[in-house]
């Protein structure tokens, strides 16, 4: 049997927990599996003497966790604290630059950082891992970097944020509104404190953005990803959404073609005949489409301590083996760097929530902004009197530019029969 694969592992939190467990259960089936054992042998966290359910007196204890890079005979470093800076990215860069392995499910330094990373350990030809930055426990990075590799993927889009898609099924099972849901989501652990980073998109965004690296070959650009969140999705839209024949999610999308890579997280209509519809609670699922594969659908737990230690394990396990290759398919010098495509002429349908003033004229004034920025409508809904007096309005449009649905919005901008501010949400007709 080969020597063992020694790591450190910074983080001990429940993913960081969660490895530890693991190794300890499949100890033997990995061990098979990698050729070799692999065996913790230093750890580090803020905290020495907090209760996490496993025992770490059997590893050597370091103080500053930056410094496990450089203990002498330590292969692999294992990152589990987060954050796009700070502590992460310092051992990050001090391990590879020691020519050691280094595994991390932190999408957030991924996303902004990935590429210097990446650059390090193309040159000195060591590995750079991060399957359980994206969807977890879902094998999608390997699925679409080897699994894929042969193919020209243009499009991949997916639920890539637990948090929210829970919020969204709920209020969807339950006809509660955001806030309620949310809180309760807080209460049971899904969500954070601070839900921000979450609710408004930005997890899912630092995903898609690697996601489309991997699919296109395309260099990172988190900057380029338009983000919109859920906080002003409401009950009613998610029950008109149902009346319509569709789901609310919060959907990432990337694409890339001749107007150059499109990349935006937003709240979507979904078709009930499309399998995106029904992932439900916590559950993240990805879909990649690639020219000879055809359409690749990737469904499982996207976070939590069992599926996320099980991508981080993964990863040891082909470090172990010696498999791996460049960590964003192909060298960084060989990323192409596209153009951002102008969202304006993407054509698409749109589903459009407007909260007005009862009174006459009101309908003229919507219809006379749709006409004049050319747009059709397809459907109109109006839902009786609310409490305050006013009326909600949904409008589903026919296929037309988005820069026509955004002219349209800005005409109708500072009409007082508006009371409330629009909600649109684009239909994912794929």
């Amino acid at each position: 049997m080969a020597e063992p694969l020694k790591v450190a592992l910074a983080g001990l939190g429940t993913v960081g927990g969660g490895v530890i467990r693991l190794l300890d259960a499949n100890r033997a089936l990995i061990e098979r599996r990698a050729g070799r054992p692999i065996e913790i042998v230093a750890v580090s966290a803020r905290d020495r003497n907090k209760d996490r359910g496993v025992d770490i007196t059997r590893f050597q204890w370091v103080d500053d966790m930056t410094a496990l890079a450089e203990i002498e005979g330590v292969d692999a470093v294992v990152e589990l604290i987060g954050g796009s800076d700070g502590p992460a990215l310092t051992l990050a860069r001090k391990t590879l630059g020691a020519g050691k392995a280094f595994i991390t499910a932190n999408k957030a330094m991924i996303a902004h950082h990935g590429l210097s990373l990446a650059q390090v350990a193309d040159a000195q030809d060591i590995p750079l891992k991060f399957e359980a930055a994206v969807a977890g426990g879902i094998p999608v990075i390997k699925g679409i970097r080897e699994g894929a590799a042969a193919n020209e993927i243009t499009r991949v889009y997916g639920i890539l944020n637990g948090t929210c898609n829970y919020i969204l099924t709920t209020m969807e099972k339950d006809g509660r509104d955001f806030t309620e849901v949310l809180g309760e989501a807080q209460a049971l652990g899904y969500a954070e404190s601070d839900p921000s980073f979450d609710i408004d998109g930005v997890d899912a965004a630092h995903k898609l953005s690697i996601l489309a690296s991997l699919s296109f070959g395309s260099a990172l650009t988190f900057d380029g990803v338009a983000t919109t969140g859920i906080r002003n999705v409401i009950a009613a839209d998610i029950s008109e959404a149902q009346a319509l024949g569709f789901r609310v999610r919060l959907v990432g999308l990337a694409e890339e073609g001749e107007a150059g890579l499109f990349q935006r997280v937003h709240p979507c209509l979904v078709p009930m005949s499309h399998p995106l519809a029904h992932v439900t609670g916590s559950l993240n699922a990805v879909v990649a489409e690639g020219n000879f594969v055809g359409r690749l659908f990737f469904q499982g737990a996207g976070a939590g301590d069992g599926p996320t230690a099980s991508a981080v394990v993964a990863d040891l396990i082909d470090v172990a083996r010696n498999e791996y290759g460049p960590a964003f398919a192909m060298p960084v010098e060989s990323l192409a760097h596209p153009e951002r495509a102008d969202s304006g002429e993407r054509t698409g349908r749109y589903f459009l929530r407007l909260t007005v003033e009862d009174r006459a004229g009101v309908l003229a004034e919507i219809a006379t902004a749709m006409r004049d920025a050319g747009v059709s409508i397809e459907s109109f809904i109006q839902r009786g009197v609310k409490e305050d007096g006013g009326a909600l309005i949904v409008l589903v449009t026919h296929a037309c530019p988005e820069r026509c649905v955004t002219d349209a919005l800005k005409r109708m901008q500072g009409s007082s029969s508006l009371t409330g501010s629009p909600m649109l949400m684009h239909i994912l007709d794929l």
